[in-house]
């Protein structure tokens, strides 16, 4: 079961778009600015720690994909929607960030590599409360992460973008810069490696 990602919340009615919200953060609105960080800092977080891995790495990351973004404003032409353009912000920080990580393990000797507080892909599975259940959706979930932290970066991200965001192929497309083709392409093998890797958890 693929868990249904939380929706970015629609403007109200009183609420500006994000069109109006950018232009005005442009001129130097900061308020402007600020609602667009509300509207969308907990999609940019739940992806960056899917990315990443590790809980205690992704506030400081999402934080600065905003920043990067507020900076960047004026290179911001509007060919493709804002959440679409901050994406792709998100994806190149954290993919920025993984590749720092990287290099720092493998010039530290004694680097404590931590599980920490894993993202909680399974967060939106409903199920029955009751303390088996409770343990064996936990071990599930652990694998899963597990499984996703060992893709590639390049098929890890489809994932995260299609089954965790919900976004579509197209849209990904836009946001990594490759075909519908590739995407398709990934999503496929990603899924292929994490149905291998979780088969003992079939029913």
């Amino acid at each position: 079961m693929t868990p249904t990602p939380p929706d970015i919340p629609a403007p109200q009615p009183s609420e500006p778009a994000d069109a109006d919200l950018v232009a005005r953060a442009r001129q130097g609105d900061t308020d402007a600015f600020g609602v667009l960080v509300r509207r969308y800092f907990d999609r940019v977080f739940g992806l960056v720690v899917n990315m990443l891995g590790r809980r205690e790495d992704a506030e400081d990351v999402a934080q600065t994909v905003f920043i990067r973004a507020y900076r960047a404003l004026n290179r911001f032409r509007g060919d493709a929607t804002f959440s679409t353009w901050l994406y792709r912000i998100a994806v190149n920080t954290a993919s920025s960030a993984l590749a720092r990580r990287r290099r720092s393990e493998e010039v530290s000797l004694d680097d404590d590599n931590g599980d920490g507080q894993r993202s909680s892909i399974l967060s939106h599975l409903e199920a029955p409360q009751s303390p088996l259940r409770d343990v064996i959706r936990h071990e599930l979930q652990a694998q899963l992460n597990a499984a996703l932290q060992r893709l590639s970066e390049s098929h890890r991200i489809v994932v995260v973008l299609h089954d965790i965001e919900g976004l579509q192929h197209d849209e990904i497309a836009r946001i990594l810069g490759v075909p519908v083709g590739t995407v398709r392409s990934r999503l496929f093998y990603a899924r292929q490696q994490l149905q291998k890797e979780l088969s003992e958890f079939a029913p």
